[in-house]
């Protein structure tokens, strides 16, 4: 399997990391076939521990390659990085706060409007998440100093562990709302649908545009950094902090272990 994967070109091996963290998306949500409801404490935890794992990968597998490359190719890296790491975290709250005040999410629920508003804020950074994972794998493959599949393998990796909880907590609240098992499953899954496009564009740019590639990691950092701040933790802390903050300690040391000991 693995001297398959190392065989596949840039594209496909972005293309098969990112199904698979579709794949997870879909098997996150596919919990609303067995379970009309999850215990909020769980929902907690999990969201805070896909929030630690982001932060980390965010660090270890965007920012700090950002900066290398950026070393590599002549680049000054802390204000490409700097720069890049900004935008993308503008961009990511200026998209929240226009998807709050549209009329479409105006709904009588407020349950339910919290579910639509994270269903499609989920959507939303699974782009750059793709997107950084494409250019993982397209970096190795335009020979960046400091690029490696293990790197690109872990991000992938914690990028995946990350999206079963999200999976989980944007199709359940839409079951509990009386929405359908396949209906919330249909909409849960939805929402990882656009990392493997996401990433197909990562690794294209990345074999196009090489000195681009340390504001495009930065990006995404940015971007993964303030969905965790703008999302994942607001929401895990609604009803149970302490939990919420304890699944950000684990997720963090999970992916940072992860990432240091493979990479």
């Amino acid at each position: 399997m693995v001297a398959w994967f190392l065989g596949l070109s840039a594209v496909l091996q972005g293309l098969t990391a990112t199904l698979f963290t579709y794949f997870v998306t879909a098997l996150g949500a596919g919990f609303v076939f067995f379970f009309r409801s999850m215990n909020q404490k769980v929902l907690d935890m999990m969201m805070g521990f896909a929030a630690g794992v982001m932060i980390a990968a965010s660090f270890w597998s965007l920012l700090g390659p950002a900066v290398e490359i950026a070393e590599v190719i002549g680049v000054a890296g802390w204000s490409v990085v700097s720069f890049g790491f900004t935008l993308g975290g503008l961009f990511v709250i200026a998209a929240d706060l226009i998807m709050s005040q549209a009329a479409l999410f105006q709904s009588k629920s407020p349950t339910l409007k919290r579910s639509v508003l994270l269903a499609g804020a989920v959507t939303l950074h699974n782009i750059p998440e793709g997107l950084a994972v494409g250019v993982a794998f397209g970096s190795v493959a335009a020979g960046i100093e400091g690029a490696s599949v293990i790197g690109a393998v872990m991000l992938a990796l914690g990028i995946a562990i990350q999206n079963f909880p999200e999976g989980i907590c944007v199709a359940m609240p839409l079951r509990r709302e009386g929405y359908s098992r396949r209906r919330s499953f249909l909409i849960g899954q939805a929402s990882g649908l656009v990392e493997p496009v996401a990433g197909v564009v990562g690794v294209c740019f990345a074999l196009t545009m090489r000195s681009a590639l340390p504001f495009a990691l930065s990006f995404s950092a940015g971007a993964m950094i303030a969905v965790a701040c703008v999302e994942l933790i607001p929401e895990a802390c609604r009803q149970s902090k302490t939990l919420a903050s304890l699944g950000v300690i684990c997720g963090f040391a999970v992916m940072t272990a992860l990432d240091v000991a493979l990479g």
